[in-house]
């Protein structure tokens, strides 16, 4: 027995039933054939109602000549009207064209009496009916004092009567009327055919685009199965080396192959440097946790009571606590790194000014080191970084230079520009770096010499962090070296016009004139992140080569 729960229970699984699915073929198809039939419906009905007014217009022609020829018959008599006039000049005038060897069509007056669709009739000045070409119903008469042609509505529809009166030439008085009556027949066959013929052209022209779009689709958008493809690939298997095929088409959909593929591209290699940043951080914090533990386990076996020991495994743990600290601290800041296109976009520096700065420094804290600076700029040059990130990628540079200057201690500091960027250089006369090590330098926690590089400080993060903070601002690092003559790091920033940085400036100041409305608690936190230490205080153990 089915309970009340069980039926809820399987309402959600037809609720999952997929909804019909219109694939973009069929829709580009049928917009296409509607687009095509609304075009051909506006063209058609233009040109349709311009040929029946044609039409309409000439149907009002023959009412007129028939009107026309009836009168040039009748207005020779001098007295008016009588039923007896009227048909002997109009009825026995057909039978004596009959009798001629001449073809009675040439006749005006006979041509005008057969139209099937007109009827004509003659009436008296007071409007007593004397002749009529048919015997069917005539419309009701009316005195006129000119020709008049109108349109009028009938059982059968929509017709024309035309009116005038007949003037006699002796004294120009009226001696009876004429009334012509068109029943539009002709006018309106043409119109249904016309419109029969409108409407299957256009039928016809809507699946014809139909059957032409739906195959011009399928052709276009060949390569949106290969890209669904390797979507769904991509979905099963995130580090599989299937990629939509490049063709040569330069058009949106070549744009779209492209750019997925490089961003297919860019998610692998996230994904490989996280799993290598997991891994390098594993085993850097595996040798001082090991470290720790071994001296806490040493001193609860036995040497708590030795002072000796206890001194040497409280300095060993103290020390590793150091550097797990800074290791945590380089990773927090090479995190920060990623968020530069985000939080500091708008920011503006004095170039020149951080150069003398941070040489300035180092004279002073390397008292021992002799540091020269070449300044070929001799002028303020403002670049669009953030302040305290260029002090810190001079402090990794510059320190990296005093760590491995063992033998000459001596650090050249080079600043030059030239027309679009500025450049500054660090040479150091130390160890220098291989090929193959030059290469690596700039990986996450890679040293050349790990051995020795863990005596100096430093966990290997500090290039790495320069490299992503110098190319966050467009900028570009490299190395030139050689082992045993000592390296050479470059690294070159855009130069900013004067008005592009007044620009970015006002940017900025509106930014933090908007973030003064944000409200208390938020502002707070907002500030005390700000607030705390940047990521450009805390290099004081930036990387080694």
């Amino acid at each position: 027995m089915r309970t009340p729960e069980s039926s809820l229970a399987e309402e959600p699984v037809e609720a999952k039933k997929k909804p019909f699915r219109f694939s973009l073929k069929w829709k580009w198809a049928l917009s296409t054939a509607g687009a095509v039939l609304i075009i051909f419906t506006v063209i058609a009905l233009l040109i349709f109602n311009s040929f029946m007014t044609v039409l309409l217009q000439q149907e009002r022609t023959h009412v007129g000549d028939t009107m026309n020829v009836v009168v040039e018959k009748l207005n020779t008599q001098k007295q008016e009207l009588t039923g007896q006039t009227v048909d002997n000049l109009l009825r026995p005038r057909v039978a004596a064209i009959l009798g001629k060897k001449t073809t009675p069509y040439n006749s005006a007056i006979v041509t005008s009496l057969a139209r099937d669709s007109q009827t004509v009739a003659v009436y008296d000045p007071a409007g007593a009916l004397l002749f009529t070409s048919r015997g069917a119903n005539v419309a009701t008469f009316k005195p006129v004092n000119k020709q008049q042609i109108r349109t009028q509505q009938t059982k059968q529809g929509s017709g024309l009567i035309g009116r005038t009166p007949i003037r006699s030439k002796q004294n120009d008085q009226i001696i009876g009327y004429v009334q012509v009556d068109d029943n539009l027949q002709d006018y309106h066959e043409t119109q249904t055919r016309l419109l029969q013929v409108v409407i299957v052209l256009g039928l016809m022209a809507a699946l014809a685009a139909a059957i032409l779009s739906y195959i011009l689709a399928s052709f276009l958008l060949r390569p949106m199965d290969a890209i669904r493809d390797t979507i769904h690939a991509v979905r099963d298997d995130p580090q599989t080396d299937e990629r939509v095929p490049v063709s040569k088409r330069n058009d949106e959909l070549g744009d779209l192959t492209a750019l997925l593929n490089d961003m297919i591209d860019t998610t692998q290699r996230y994904i490989d440097q996280q799993q290598q940043f997991v891994e390098d951080v594993s085993h850097e914090l595996r040798t001082p946790v090991a470290i720790i533990q071994g001296h806490m386990e040493m001193l609860d076996r036995w040497g708590k009571d030795d002072p000796e020991v206890l001194d040497e495994s409280i300095k060993a743990s103290l020390q590793e606590t150091k550097r797990m600290k800074s290791l945590v601290q380089e990773m927090l800041d090479l995190q920060r790194a990623e968020q530069i296109e985000v939080t500091f976009t708008n920011d503006v520096t004095d170039v020149s000014e951080v150069v003398t700065q941070v040489y300035d420094n180092f004279k002073m804290i390397h008292p021992d080191y002799v540091f020269i600076l070449d300044d070929d700029v001799h002028q303020s040059i403002q670049a669009q970084i953030y302040r305290n990130h260029l002090e810190q990628i001079l402090i990794i540079l510059l320190d990296n230079a005093v760590k491995y200057s063992t033998t000459r201690k001596e650090v050249h500091l080079t600043y030059e520009q030239d027309s679009r960027n500025v450049e500054i250089a660090v040479q150091d006369f130390g160890e220098g770096i291989s090929q193959a090590n030059r290469d690596r330098v700039f990986n996450r926690f890679y040293r050349v010499d790990k051995a020795r590089s863990r005596t100096k400080g430093g966990n290997g993060l500090g290039l790495a962090i320069a490299k992503r903070l110098i190319e966050g601002y467009h900028g570009s690092i490299t190395i030139e070296s050689a082992v045993g003559h000592g390296s050479v790091f470059r690294i070159s920033l855009p130069i900013l016009s004067k008005e592009a940085a007044d620009r970015l400036i006002k940017k900025k100041q509106q930014a933090q004139a908007a973030n003064n409305d944000i409200p208390g608690l938020l502002k707070s936190q907002l500030l005390e992140d700000d607030s705390g230490e940047d990521p450009a205080t805390k290099s004081e153990t930036p990387d080694d080569h």
